[in-house]
């Protein structure tokens, strides 16, 4: 019982800690003034993290995934993931801003934890797995989005861009919930 619902703990704690090395000090357990300040080329190496881990365990579901249901929306995490990825590296590109991911990534540490768990499941305990783990993914990357990383934005653009594609993360954790509600009836 317990063991299904560790897939969305390490998205959870995936998501959690791509802003733990921006806004906590170290050796520190509550939120404090950030060690270093965001700019926008950490801002843009984190969003290109976030949609790169997606397209991974979007494809995980095509190819491991029972139901077609849980195979097509794993199809549709790697196409809107990989749309909105080049959104953000044409537009590092226009801006001459060369992505610096945070120090230490602890970030793909979690997430290489989170696809050995999930690449040891089958069947009907692979769709449950996969889609609580999207549900905690996206909604702790929403959470980054609204309370760290759009406060921190200095560039128009890239905020615009921000802004313009958190819908879509929205939408894709509503998805997964629906499906996996219905998987429950």
């Amino acid at each position: 019982m317990l063991n299904h619902s560790l897939p969305a703990l390490r998205a959870t704690t995936a998501a959690t800690f791509f802003l733990a090395a921006l806004t906590l000090t170290p050796g520190s357990a509550t939120a404090q003034a950030p060690a270093k300040a965001l700019d926008d080329a950490t801002i843009v190496a984190i969003f290109d993290a976030a949609n790169s881990v997606d397209i991974e365990t979007g494809q995980l579901a095509v190819d491991r995934g029972q139901s077609k249901e849980v195979r097509d929306f794993g199809a549709m995490m790697v196409r809107d993931h990989k749309m909105v990825r080049q959104l953000g590296r044409d537009l590092a590109t226009k801006l001459k801003v060369t992505p610096t991911p945070p120090k230490p990534d602890q970030a793909a540490v979690d997430h290489a934890a989170a696809m050995k768990r999930l690449s040891a499941l089958s069947g009907a305990a692979f769709d449950r797995a996969y889609l609580e783990h999207e549900i905690a993914f996206h909604k702790a990357v929403i959470d980054a989005v609204n309370s760290t990383l759009l406060p921190a934005i200095r560039n128009a653009e890239l905020k615009e861009l921000v802004v313009k594609v958190a819908p879509a993360f929205q939408g894709h954790m509503m998805g997964a919930q629906t499906i996996l509600d219905r998987m429950s009836r």
